[in-house]
């Protein structure tokens, strides 16, 4: 039996990962998986040898004080994965993790093809890595057209597959019109990640309460995961907020954002999934001071928005560090559901820039295709 390893690195990783494996299992029913994942691989059936949360960390500092046990994962999971001797190791974004992982095994058994979906940002920094990456890797599947000529430099095999968040995928409707009773909804993803609700939910908190002093007609629902559920509700018990509702189950979710008004989204792969279903949004993100000045001095990108790096302008607002505070984000906010002239231009804008970053089929299936044709 031909077996994959699935290796992830964080929940946006792991949602993308299950999109490509789902596509896997149309085409083959012979193949055996094993993972480091998180909830949508294990709803696959796909067993994950450790809890994903034990290596998903934010940023440079975390990476830092948790060296050594990050050390410590790496080494176990190379060891998993050689036990497991799979056919395919699939690794999927988190490259600081994930990319070792394959480094090492690749090192160490060759005979194991190593396939890597969602390429680093080396346009954005550190496009020295890409000649690391082509000793070890055989494959990059890439989410962005513009990102190939990095790749091709190097002539480390690439195929540009589109995103898996812009898939038609679901012909689901669910019925919850009677639920949202007519609701003005502004849906919030304030992160996957512990440190990242920590830093944004007291900035949420209030910019709510900013709001309800000037309109309090609005619902604001929190986009959590099952396992955040718990962390977001203790951040909002004693507030005295009875319009904020939490919300954990994806068909839901889903739902809920086709009918929302507007969306305070987390910089990441979330803000693409607002993009899709037509959302006016602002993007925000807040992180320690250390870890922002090394990111500054890094990074040579003049956004952290996918849509406002490829159009080259703010489309989508960025609130990012110091301007990540309750009263810009109040601002920007309710003169976007003031002006709904704004809201159509950003919409118009994004719906232009979707077509030129998808192709006319399915990038699961793309992607699903050259994984299995290193085992046809």
């Amino acid at each position: 039996m031909k077996k994959i390893f699935i290796l992830t690195g964080e929940p946006s990783g792991d949602k993308l990962a299950s999109r490509v494996i789902s596509e896997i299992n149309k085409k083959r029913t012979d193949l055996e998986f094993l993972s480091v994942g998180g909830s949508h691989l294990q709803r696959l059936g796909i067993k994950t040898i450790y809890d994903q949360k034990e290596i998903t960390y934010i940023a440079f500092t975390d990476v830092i004080i948790n060296f050594f046990k990050i050390k410590n994962k790496i080494k176990q999971t190379v060891s998993e994965v050689l036990k497991f001797n799979p056919d395919i190791l699939l690794s999927v974004d988190s490259p600081d993790f994930t990319l070792r992982v394959s480094q090492q095994v690749k090192a160490k058994n060759s005979n194991i093809k190593t396939i890597h979906f969602i390429a680093p940002k080396v346009w954005a920094w550190r496009e020295g890595r890409v000649k690391k990456m082509k000793r070890f890797l055989d494959h990059i599947l890439l989410l962005f057209q513009f990102e190939k000529k990095y790749f091709d430099k190097e002539k480390l095999k690439n195929t540009f597959v589109g995103h898996p968040i812009l898939d038609d995928i679901s012909n689901e409707n669910i019925v919850i019109d009677q639920i949202l009773d007519n609701k003005k909804i502004i849906s919030i993803f304030p992160g996957s990640r512990e440190s990242e609700i920590n830093y944004h939910m007291p900035i949420l908190i209030n910019f709510i309460k900013k709001m309800n002093i000037k309109d309090s007609s609005y619902t604001f629902t929190f986009h959590s995961t099952i396992k955040n559920k718990e962390i977001i509700s203790n951040k909002i018990k004693n507030q005295k907020i009875d319009n904020i509702e939490i919300i954990y189950d994806d068909k839901i979710k889903n739902e809920v954002l086709k009918k929302s008004v507007f969306a305070i989204v987390k910089s990441g792969t979330v803000s693409l999934e607002v993009c899709k279903m037509n959302i006016p949004s602002i993007i925000i993100y807040k992180m320690n001071y250390i870890n922002f000045y090394i990111a500054k001095f890094l990074l040579n990108i003049k956004f952290v928005n996918m849509i406002n790096i490829i159009n080259n302008k703010e489309v989508i607002p960025e609130l990012i560090q110091s301007e990540c505070n309750a009263e810009e984000i109040f601002r920007s906010v309710y003169y976007f559901l003031k002006n709904p002239d704004l809201a159509n231009k950003q919409k118009k804008e994004i719906k232009n820039t979707l077509k030129h970053m998808s192709l006319t089929r399915s990038s699961s299936e793309e992607a699903s295709k050259i994984i299995l044709s290193y085992i046809a």
